[in-house]
């Protein structure tokens, strides 16, 4: 069924309980548990599970840890008598790996499920499909104050929607939207000492973050202090001892600071006054660095709903709200769930991994909202990466990685530290990459990572340790601070490392230099996508995959070449600018896969230096670790580089300025233009020599060369007229001559222009006496005769020289004679002899 009931109804206290208490009449061993009469409740956090065992145990008059416990990530209060058992949606996808069909569980309840984390939406996914395919008498709860019930009732079956008035108490909602421009801690501290001086109760200000809460923190600290108020953090960081204190009521007030982890399923004694921010930090996948990143965005309009009802679970309470009633019309009704916007790799590797691997994939599996495909797929290839799956299935190792309760990456670092010696740097390590930073602890850190597999960064300047064995490495920094309980979450992150330690069960360790160098082999291995090396001497480097990336001024990561980014800020959403590095880790060259190494030739074609080069390059995976300049020594491929680059710029490869070539190119055009226009016989055979008949002639002409320079020495009128068959040949030479003898004996070249006729340029004296104007293309044409003077500038234009001679050369010779007395002026053109060089005569 379906249960929706408002904040502060009892879903989670009561609802549970009653399931227990109905499968215990119903077992046959009349509750002595051998029965499938264990209920299981499912908490989207490890906060709300533990409040939730401990305040239902109460209730109930047992000992939290005998019929009522409760399961988290590295933290167990249960036992063999243990029959309502509260657990995180992680907890319960990694138990159905061993329990594939969950044999000694009546009920699993599903708390609070509007959250719609990814192990929640794969935990309903998963025991839905025990229910419908092995256990049809598995009951199934789904329970929210907020959740569109019709949907996942429909996707259950139809399944019944129960609906529940609770008694929530009446909550004010009031609207002040911040200043323009104001802080958010400004913000906040102004609504604190509103909320303070109107009412007596406590006040529950909700924050996006650490970040957020440190800052409103040191606002509050002085003023607090004077009226005699508690300050109290509650977040996903703290140690369970401070979450338990942050919830219970205290002896005087309290302004409990809090991320989204109080709201829902927790109930804050004493609070009377909700602040809300209205922002959240959210994961979502980074496809342009690989990895889950934290956005700060505003929350979802049943957030705000669910926040404000934290203010009447026990009295009348108001809820003042940083934004305007125009805003919050504007919000989106719900989150868009996980399983849209995150890396679903555990979720893919806890699949496969489920009993003998072939309950579901998950590309078969039935989705509440399935997955995109392309998400799947990067997942996937993640996990054939790591080497946890093979186009065979889970491999041993991915079997090993998912009975492990972290990521698959630090899974893969915890197996291969165990390998390599270095079980416990390994566990210290896992504990702090996917817990929390204890330079952050410290109050030393720069903020939250991106995400579970992150880390903070922190290290240069008055930060900046010396790792063991002087390995640059912020990883290290903050295993020896854990080591050396020099952190507040140093007692929590070493009770994680301690059960990480029991599950991988080493024998023995490596220690000191010999256990910090196998850690860092280690991360290597579980972040192969992450290997970068630095441009030069600066903070700039490049990761595998091309993207640009700069490390932190405080990362201890200062002059190594190589390196792994165990946590990057991509910037904005969408932006391709370089990612900050914000933790890092050395990384030796030997310590690379040997079979993801690989040199090879590579031919270019240097635009500057217009020639083909050679540069032996060594390359992990698509990351160029050195290179250097060798000789060309494969002249086939050489040629095609040079062909191809000569395509893109022929006129920059090729002599095209030629005259040779030139005329070559307009006598053959001049020629198929006039049979297009007249259907000059035989022009049809000639050659089209336009610049896709050159381009296709390069691969002839650059074998055996390597340059433009060589390119450019090819007489290239004398290859192309070689071509041309005897026939065509002459019908060029005859039609379309590149010369014409005249009168003087000189050979001038003519001038042959698209569209024109050809044009013969030549002194005045060296035509006399040639009567008739030259023709070409079998006669048709007569050329266009450019008369020059002395100084070589046309003097006179025209296609009739006879009609010159007798009507204009008289006027011509007049102008010309006075400018130039020196040279032969003659009156009589057509019996005059024709000079090829001028004869300066006596002015007489």
């Amino acid at each position: 069924m379906v249960l929706r009931a408002p904040t502060g109804a009892g879903k989670t206290t009561r609802v549970p309980p009653a399931l227990l208490d109905a499968g215990a009449q119903k077992s046959p061993a009349g509750g002595g548990g051998d029965g499938n009469d264990t209920v299981i409740v499912v908490e989207p956090r490890r906060l709300a599970a533990r409040s939730a065992a401990a305040r239902i145990a109460a209730e109930r008059g047992v000992r939290l840890g005998d019929e009522v416990g409760y399961q988290v990530r590295f933290d167990r209060k249960a036992g063999p008598r243990t029959r309502l058992l509260v657990v995180t949606e992680g907890v319960l996808v990694r138990r159905m790996r061993s329990d594939p069909f969950l044999e000694r569980v009546g009920a699993v309840v599903f708390d609070e499920f509007h959250e719609r984390n990814l192990d929640g939406d794969l935990a309903l996914a998963m025991v839905r499909t025990v229910q419908r395919e092995v256990r049809p008498e598995l009951a199934i709860v789904a329970m929210s104050a907020t959740l569109d019930a019709r949907p996942l009732a429909a996707w259950l079956g139809d399944a019944p929607v129960v609906d529940s008035a609770g008694r929530q108490y009446p909550v004010e909602i009031r609207y002040c939207p911040p200043d323009r421009d104001e802080p958010l801690e400004t913000t906040v501290a102004k609504a604190v000492a509103a909320a303070v001086e109107d009412d007596r109760g406590d006040v529950l200000v909700f924050l996006p973050g650490m970040r957020e809460i440190r800052r409103v923190g040191r606002v509050l600290e002085e003023p607090a202090r004077r009226a005699g108020i508690d300050v109290f953090e509650l977040h996903g960081d703290l140690p369970p001892a401070a979450q338990d204190r942050a919830i219970r009521a205290g002896d005087r007030r309290r302004i409990v600071l809090a991320t989204n982890v109080a709201e829902s399923s927790v109930t804050v004694a004493g609070v009377t006054t909700v602040i809300d921010s209205g922002l959240a930090r959210v994961q979502r996948f980074d496809a342009a660095v690989a990895l889950n990143r934290l956005e700060r965005v505003r929350i979802a309009r049943d957030s705000a709903d669910q926040r404000a009802g934290r203010a009447g679970r026990t009295a009348p309470g108001r809820c003042i709200r940083l934004w305007s009633e125009h805003e919050q019309k504007s919000l989106r009704q719900t989150e868009e769930p996980e399983v849209r916007r995150v890396d679903l790799s555990p979720a893919v590797l806890a699949l496969a991994s489920w009993g003998d691997g072939a309950m579901a994939s998950a590309s078969d599996l039935d989705w509440f909202e399935r997955p995109e495909t392309a998400t799947l797929e990067r997942a996937q290839e993640l996990l054939t990466m790591l080497g946890a799956v093979a186009d065979a299935g889970i491999t041993e190792l991915g079997r090993a990685m998912a009975a492990l309760p972290v990521g698959p990456r630090i899974a893969r670092l915890l197996l291969e530290g165990t390998r390599l010696g270095a079980a416990r740097a390994a566990a210290s390590a896992a504990a702090v990459l996917s817990e929390r930073d204890p330079l952050r602890a410290a109050g030393k850190g720069i903020g939250a990572g991106a995400g579970a597999g992150a880390g903070a960064g922190g290290g240069r300047g008055n930060d900046r340790r010396q790792a063991p064995g002087g390995w640059e490495s912020d990883l290290l920094d903050r295993v020896e601070l854990l080591e050396t309980g020099a952190s507040r979450a140093a007692p929590s992150l070493l009770r994680a490392r301690d059960q990480l330690l029991r599950l991988l069960r080493a024998d023995s360790d490596r220690t000191g230099d010999a256990s910090a160098e196998a850690l860092l082999r280690a991360v290597v291995s579980a972040y192969p996508d992450r290997v970068a090396r630095r441009r030069g001497a600066g903070d700039r480097a490049v990761m595998v995959g091309g993207r640009g990336v700069r490390v932190s001024d405080r990362s201890a990561v200062v002059t190594s070449e190589l390196f792994v980014c165990l946590d990057l800020d991509a910037g904005r959403r969408g932006e391709r600018a370089e990612a900050l590095v914000r933790s890092a880790s050395a990384v030796e060259r030997e310590w690379l896969s040997a079979a993801e190494i690989v040199t090879e030739t590579t031919l270019a074609f240097d635009e500057a230096r217009e020639c083909v080069t050679a540069a032996e390059s060594t390359r992990y995976r698509d990351l160029v670790l050195e290179t250097g300049a060798v000789a060309v020594d494969d002249d086939a491929a050489a040629s095609r580089l040079l062909a191809d680059a000569a395509a893109r710029d022929l006129h920059r490869a090729l002599s095209l300025d030629d005259a040779d070539l030139v005329s070559l190119r307009a006598r053959i055009a001049f020629l198929r233009a006039e049979h297009e226009r007249r259907a000059l016989p035989g022009a049809e055979h000639l050659p089209r020599l336009d610049d896709a008949a050159l381009r296709a002639m390069l691969p002839e002409l650059c074998e055996g060369r390597r340059s433009f320079a060589d390119l450019r020495r090819v007489p290239l009128a004398e290859r192309i007229a070689s071509r041309i068959d005897h026939a065509a040949r002459r019908m060029l030479d005859t039609c379309a001559p590149e010369r014409i003898e005249v009168p003087s004996g000189s050979r001038i070249r003519l001038v042959y222009e698209s569209g024109r006729p050809p044009v013969l340029a030549a002194r005045i004296q060296e035509l006399f006496g040639l009567a008739e104007t030259p023709r070409v293309a079998a006669g048709r044409v007569p050329v266009l005769v450019h008369l020059l003077a002395p100084n070589g500038r046309p003097q006179q234009v025209t296609d009739d020289l006879a009609s010159f001679w007798n009507t204009t050369y008289g006027e011509v010779r007049k102008e010309l004679r006075r400018r130039y007395p020196k040279h032969a002026w003659p009156e009589d053109p057509w019996n005059a002899p024709a000079e090829r060089r001028p004869q300066r005569r006596r002015r007489t």
